[in-house]
């Protein structure tokens, strides 16, 4: 599977449920991209904009759709990364602000 597939499964799914991909279709497919890279480097599609351990257990909050995915497009309109947003933040109805990282510290081995 290539990202414009996962693209096109993921599109198919997710929309109905309330999240949409980001507008930049570019960004999208960059991060699509790195969800496939962390699918073959550890065997799951961890969030490529988050450092993953290699352990499945321990990054299960952020597999692709993270854990922190809803509430963060609830209340930003964006997730963390960019890569689901609401029908909103895509038409620019509202302030497209910065996403502050959910995850706790000792989840990223702070």
């Amino acid at each position: 599977m290539d990202a414009a597939q996962l693209y096109e499964t993921l599109k198919k799914t997710q929309e109905p449920k309330g999240f949409f991909f980001n507008r930049d279709k570019d960004w999208v497919l960059g991060i699509l991209n790195g969800l496939l890279v962390n699918k073959e480097r550890y065997g799951y599609m961890s969030c490529p904009c988050r450092l993953a351990s290699g352990n499945r257990a321990q990054d299960q909050d952020i597999v692709c759709p993270c854990a922190y995915r809803e509430a963060d497009v609830k209340e930003y309109g964006s997730c963390y990364c960019n890569l689901y947003v609401s029908r909103s933040w895509n038409e620019g109805l509202i302030e497209h602000v910065y996403v502050p990282e959910r995850r706790p510290p000792e989840k990223m081995g702070i």
